[in-house]
């Protein structure tokens, strides 16, 4: 398993180089950002015509990371889907691989600010989880602690070798984690945005995805 250790308010997890949280004492798997069907809504806008298979490659890298950990418990936290109208649009063939991978798994669904509301997919809709010692939502709270949440799709750089390298990146510190997208089709934020600054503390830690994961203090 290729994955950065980190601890948040005691819970030891598991930062994964494809950009899942993995907390093994809990046997859960948390992905954020799916934005599952963004072609469909971009085209459905009238904006660029994109080739219909980010939630085919979406699903098949989340497929894998399922059988890599056995998770009993999935946790997307928010922004599944780009709106709801790509939700009701999924494929039929890509509703059925959402319910084979939710088979025999607790599979919680967090609104965020794309799809604000249910999904007929099964699983529990929440606005958010709390299972001590962490809560898990999509936007982070300035105010909160042992927090993961999501959507600010957190990018950051760093040289190797001469050149720079740009990744899809967790951020975190001693009071919240805030995830990577892992929707085939999502952008990023860079760390150096004004938006992190009253969230992350002096010290926070970046963990690049990519093939190795790698962990290098926040870029700022």
């Amino acid at each position: 398993m290729n994955a950065y250790d980190l601890t948040l308010a005691g819970a030891p997890l598991k930062a994964l180089s494809t950009g899942a949280l993995w907390w093994p004492d809990q046997g859960l798997l948390c992905v954020s950002d799916l934005h599952l069907g963004k072609s469909e809504r971009i085209a459905r806008r009238g904006g660029t015509i994109l080739p219909p298979y980010e939630t085919r490659d979406t699903l098949t890298r989340l497929a894998a990371d399922l059988a890599l950990t056995h998770a009993r418990t999935v946790v997307c936290l928010g922004d599944s889907f780009d709106d709801l109208g790509a939700a009701q649009a999924l494929p039929e063939a890509e509703k059925l691989w959402i319910n084979r991978l939710q088979a025999g798994r607790s599979w919680i669904w967090v609104e965020g600010n794309h799809d604000p509301g249910p999904v007929e997919l099964g699983g529990s809709h929440l606005a958010e989880l709390a299972l001590a010692p962490l809560t898990f939502r999509h936007i982070a709270q300035p105010t909160s602690s042992a927090e993961v949440s999501g959507h600010y799709h957190p990018k950051a750089s760093l040289s190797l070798g001469g050149r720079t390298v740009t990744r899809p990146a967790f951020v975190y510190d001693s009071d919240r984690l805030i995830m990577p997208a892992y929707g085939t089709y999502t952008g990023g934020l860079d760390t150096r945005a004004a938006a992190f600054a009253p969230l992350m503390r002096a010290d926070a830690r970046a963990v690049l995805t990519g093939k190795t994961a790698i962990a290098v203090p926040m870029p700022r």
